[in-house]
């Protein structure tokens, strides 16, 4: 789901606590070192982000962080910010010779770069914690496992 969140929303706020939980608590951010990426320059958008891409020779960029149940993809353009909110149970991940990320019938893909080197330790952190996040939903049986349990 694709929320505009330049100016602060409080139904942007509970959309998001519902689909990928709350924020990481300032401690564990510590402990996991961190729980967002580095800018990543965007190379492709399927046709429904097309909107959000400078259509100009710009360089376009993406900052991904890490929820408890899923991931919020941020995009600039201009003087506005585009959340991409994307739950476990819909994300996939691939690394290939671009790394893109698709869910909901939409992708973008990233350029590999010296950005994309200073992000491999942060897709691994990803998707270790999307595996754990199935694993757990599994043994619960519902994909908003880490929401209730909190």
């Amino acid at each position: 789901m694709l929320l505009d969140t330049t100016y602060f929303s409080k139904e942007n706020k509970e959309l998001i606590l519902e689909l990928v939980g709350k924020p990481i608590s300032f401690f564990q951010k510590i402990k996991m070192g961190g729980i967002g990426s580095k800018r990543l320059m965007i190379q492709e958008v399927s046709q429904d982000f097309q909107n959000l891409v400078n259509r100009v020779s710009d360089i376009n960029y993406a900052n991904i962080e890490i929820r408890p149940a899923g991931i919020l993809v941020m995009i600039n353009k201009g003087l506005r910010n585009f959340t991409w909110v994307i739950p476990f149970y819909q994300l996939s991940f691939y690394n290939t010779s671009n790394v893109s990320i698709h869910a909901q019938g939409k992708f973008i893909r990233f350029r590999r770069n010296k950005n994309h080197t200073e992000n491999k330790k942060f897709f691994q952190k990803m998707m270790s914690h999307k595996i754990e996040f199935e694993k757990d939903s599994r043994i619960d049986g519902s994909y908003d496992y880490h929401l209730t349990r909190r």
